[in-house]
């Protein structure tokens, strides 16, 4: 996994989780990655500092989100759960299905084992872990 901090064109700045660089490139380039704040898709890896840390910094607590950062996860969960399709554990096949056009093009969400989720990025397949736990709904 590879984290990168992000900045859209709006000038937002985020960080975000990545399965490797070519993951977020091709993510990238399939318009996948978007602001967490303004939901912009144009977005680019901001400059980034690389963290170096004693024994005793890395065994601290990460510091809670900011209100702010609360906001656009809230804001992101609400936009992913009513604009996308719920297909719950079916993810990697219902995935694979609309890259190889067997299924209708359409956004979704669910969820997949680390194995399957692997071998679709593996395939090329777009797909992005979400940044929360989505609301479970029933299929």
């Amino acid at each position: 996994m590879i984290r990168y901090s992000l900045r859209c064109a709006d000038g937002h700045v985020f960080d975000s989780w990545f399965q490797s660089a070519s993951a977020f490139e091709s993510l990238q380039r399939a318009g996948h990655v978007a602001c967490a704040v303004c939901g912009d898709a144009s977005v680019d890896k901001a400059p980034m500092a690389p963290r170096v840390s004693s024994s005793a910094e890395d065994a601290r607590p990460l510091s809670r989100p900011t209100d702010a950062g609360e906001a656009a996860l809230a804001a992101l969960k609400r936009h992913v759960e009513t604009h996308s399709d719920y297909v719950g554990r079916d993810f990697a096949r219902e995935a694979r299905a609309i890259h190889e056009g067997d299924s209708p093009r359409r956004a979704i969400w669910g969820e997949a084992r680390g194995d399957e989720a692997r071998r679709l990025v593996e395939d090329g397949v777009p797909i992005a872990p979400l940044p929360f736990t989505p609301t479970r709904k029933a299929n």
